[in-house]
């Protein structure tokens, strides 16, 4: 019973994964960089727990640090550049260097991080528990981009506005669901 309440939470902590590599698919990602940015969003599904329980409660509470400024600016960030990226037309595909991957990886393992402040009520086992974060964010975003390439190329022509439309959808919803005041001021 205890891997499939994992499983579980490692689908829902996957699904923005899965949403914004589809975007990103949509969008034209280069071929070579699909499988190491979602093994770049797996190594940090697995870390972050890990992190979340060994210090992230005690920075939230004795920094009083607000995590949901800190999403609201990368928001931002990730949204100027991709519609930089539309106006060079010239350029087919979207440039996702290292950077780029390590900051969609981050982004998108944040909500793993606050899970593995409580992961000890979750399993005994935090480790284990990582472990299927991985495997599951990892498959959910490659699976993400392949569904995003295939479309975009039956579509080419409108997949990057696609892609945008889809992920500006995502952040407004998240930007909405930050302002529900689940994080104190």
């Amino acid at each position: 019973m205890e891997i499939l309440t994992l499983f579980l939470i490692g689908l829902s902590l996957s699904v923005d994964a899965f949403s914004m590599s589809i975007a990103y698919g949509l969008m034209g990602i280069e071929k070579n960089k699909i499988f190491l940015s979602s093994f770049i969003v797996g190594i940090f599904h697995f870390f972050m727990p890990l992190l979340g329980s060994l210090i992230g409660y005690k920075l939230l509470n004795e920094f009083k640090i607000n995590p949901k400024y800190f999403i609201i600016l990368i928001i931002i960030l990730i949204l100027i550049e991709m519609i930089k990226s539309i106006k060079e037309d010239n350029i087919k595909q979207i440039k996702f260097n290292i950077l780029g991957m390590l900051g969609f990886a981050f982004l998108v393992s944040l909500d793993s991080f606050t899970v593995g402040m409580g992961i000890y009520y979750i399993t005994t086992k935090p480790i284990y528990a990582s472990i299927i974060f991985a495997i599951v964010s990892f498959t959910f975003t490659l699976v993400g981009y392949l569904i995003g390439k295939y479309v975009s190329s039956k579509v080419e022509r409108i997949s990057k506005y696609i892609g945008i439309i889809i992920l500006l959808i995502l952040k407004l919803i998240l930007l909405y669901f930050l302002n529900l005041n689940y994080y104190t001021d």
